[in-house]
């Protein structure tokens, strides 16, 4: 507690009663409770806000850090199916309608200027062997 250790805190408590005085004293003491109290009255009414706003029993064990491993979320999220970007119809570009290979597949179409065996997702590059 602040890098003091039982016999500091002993003598400064006993400092702060010479200084105060024994008249002193007790009203002090009543104070210090009051602040404690109050304290205490504080962190009950956040308890009960923070259960008010959420609507009860929460799982805090979920949201913990330290049960996230960074690699497996970025595993994760590369393994997810990236979303194809909205294309024309064919029909309103003057076509028949038929996709081409590259638009049916985005994670696989490269951009324009690459060459053919870089694999892109929507635009950024993507390394298959990379760890």
């Amino acid at each position: 507690m602040f890098g003091i250790n039982g016999g500091e805190l002993l003598v400064i408590i006993l400092v702060a009663i010479l200084v105060v005085g024994p008249e002193r004293m007790p009203s002090y003491a009543k104070q210090l409770r009051d602040w404690v109290v109050r304290g205490r009255d504080y962190v009950n009414q956040g308890k009960d806000q923070l259960k008010n706003d959420v609507g009860g029993d929460v799982d805090w064990s979920q949201y913990d850090p330290r049960q996230y491993d960074p690699r497996r979320i970025v595993r994760e999220a590369l393994a997810e199916p990236a979303q194809a970007p909205r294309a024309t119809s064919g029909a309103a570009a003057g076509g028949t309608g038929a996709a081409t290979p590259a638009a049916a597949n985005p994670a696989t179409a490269s951009a324009p200027g690459t060459p053919e065996g870089d694999v892109t997702l929507n635009g950024a590059p993507y390394d298959t062997e990379a760890t």
